[in-house]
């Protein structure tokens, strides 16, 4: 799938498909940060991933090893359940360096649209970003 706002600009926008080495890649390099982070094996739930060159962008639910809803009051975000401030979902922005993918930023449970901005700060194409294209 193609984004034509990005092909205005010259831009080739597409979402690897399930099973594809790209995507694998891509969900492989995001897994080592937040497997860490949340002490635990994970899966992914995607619902954006787009890629632009060597960027990626992509947003989501962890779930366990198993394919289940992550009991998060069990790590470091408990306090920010306690306090109603945390949403079920994960944000990352991806970069490729060579063949292998790097995790330049991402958010477990923001309650905003953490990654707006993200691609001024680090350069990256506007149209990986689920800005309404």
């Amino acid at each position: 799938m193609v984004c034509l706002c990005a092909l205005l600009v010259g831009q080739t926008v597409t979402s690897p498909k399930q099973g594809s080495a790209a995507r694998k890649g891509i969900l492989d390099a995001l897994r080592v940060p937040i497997e860490k982070d949340l002490k635990q094996r994970v899966m992914f739930k995607v619902d954006h991933l787009k890629v632009s060159g060597q960027w990626a962008f992509m947003s989501g639910k962890n779930l366990t090893a198993s394919g289940k809803k992550i009991d998060y009051r069990k790590t470091r975000y408990k306090d920010a359940i306690d306090f109603g401030a945390f949403d079920d979902w994960t944000c990352a922005l991806l970069k490729r360096e060579g063949k292998n993918w790097k995790v330049l930023r991402y958010s477990i449970g923001a309650t905003d649209v953490v990654w707006d901005g993200w691609y001024q700060e680090f350069r990256a194409p506007k149209a990986i970003f689920p800005y309404g294209n």
